[in-house]
């Protein structure tokens, strides 16, 4: 996905340099129409330096074509957005990204998740994000003093998913491995999986687990669908994330392919009641 991100802005460069060349426009000339240094044209049009605004702006009025200024825009905007880094995102510390989401998920009609690893998220019991975030404060050297309330952040959307208002609907996909990964301790991890069986029976939740066993898909990064509008995957250095209709179709074509391996209503109850009956064996050992 990093890949993807840098050959977007690969490719935006080498449109704005078309726009020039189709202008009739040399890198002296372009220079003097818009201002910018020669140096900077160059390392734009072979992606190594991102424009600002008003630079594509300033580069569609010098090429004659003002009317694409905001398409273009829009399109660096995505590229922009595609890889987000972690540390330069995490610098607003902990609370702030999970703050920062309430209102997404509350304007979300359907959020379709996949996780590998971890409780999805909105899924996850106060306990159990701490035990994440404590996790990811270590890994990231932040403080550990952020956490409660970046806990509390988390938490404040949960009611989406417990109040059943008829508005916000989920589906949730989990490889069988995520009941077995034991965050924050048994009794942490118990609470955890008592409300995944609770989250089985609510009207606005389908809660799909992957079982053991032969496979028509294989796992991979975690990513959650937002409608049809955005898809977001977080991987250890970087978030990826997409708008354009092609991405979102293609990683709803991927969470179709994984939900037709998984297991739901009594099967995944079974199977979160043998996670629990796992940890009843580690307790007695």
């Amino acid at each position: 996905m990093r890949q993807d991100a840098s050959d977007a802005k690969v490719a935006f460069g080498l449109k704005l340099r078309d726009l020039r060349r189709d202008a009739g426009l040399s890198g002296r000339e372009f220079a003097q129409a818009t201002g910018l240094h020669n140096t900077k044209i160059s390392r734009i049009e072979h992606g190594r330096q991102n424009p600002s605004e008003d630079d594509i702006r300033a580069w569609c009025i010098a090429c004659g074509v003002a009317r694409r200024i905001d398409e273009l825009v829009a399109i660096h905007r995505e590229v922009e957005q595609m890889w987000v880094e972690h540390r330069r995102e995490l610098r607003k510390g902990q609370r702030h990204i999970q703050a920062r989401g309430e209102a997404l998920y509350a304007r979300t009609g359907l959020l379709r998740v996949y996780e590998a690893i971890v409780v999805p998220g909105i899924l996850q019991t106060a306990d159990y994000v701490r035990a994440i975030l404590t996790i990811n404060a270590s890994v990231h050297g932040l403080p550990l003093g952020e956490v409660d309330s970046a806990v509390d952040a988390r938490l404040a959307r949960q009611h989406l998913l417990t109040m059943g208002n008829g508005r916000n609907n989920y589906s949730f996909v989990i490889e069988a491995g995520v009941l077995g990964y034991w965050f924050g301790g048994l009794e942490v991890m118990r609470e955890q999986l008592d409300f995944l069986v609770a989250a089985t029976r609510l009207p606005n939740v389908a809660l799909g687990i992957i079982p053991p066993g032969p496979r028509t898909m294989w796992g991979g990064e975690c990513f959650y669908i937002f409608d049809d509008l955005m898809v977001r995957s977080e991987m250890w250095t970087g978030a990826f994330r997409a708008t354009q209709p092609e991405e979102v179709e293609f990683f709803s074509q991927v969470f179709g392919r994984l939900r037709d391996q998984a297991v739901y209503g009594d099967e995944a109850r079974d199977l979160i009641t043998a996670a629990k009956q796992q940890l009843q064996t580690a307790e007695n050992f």
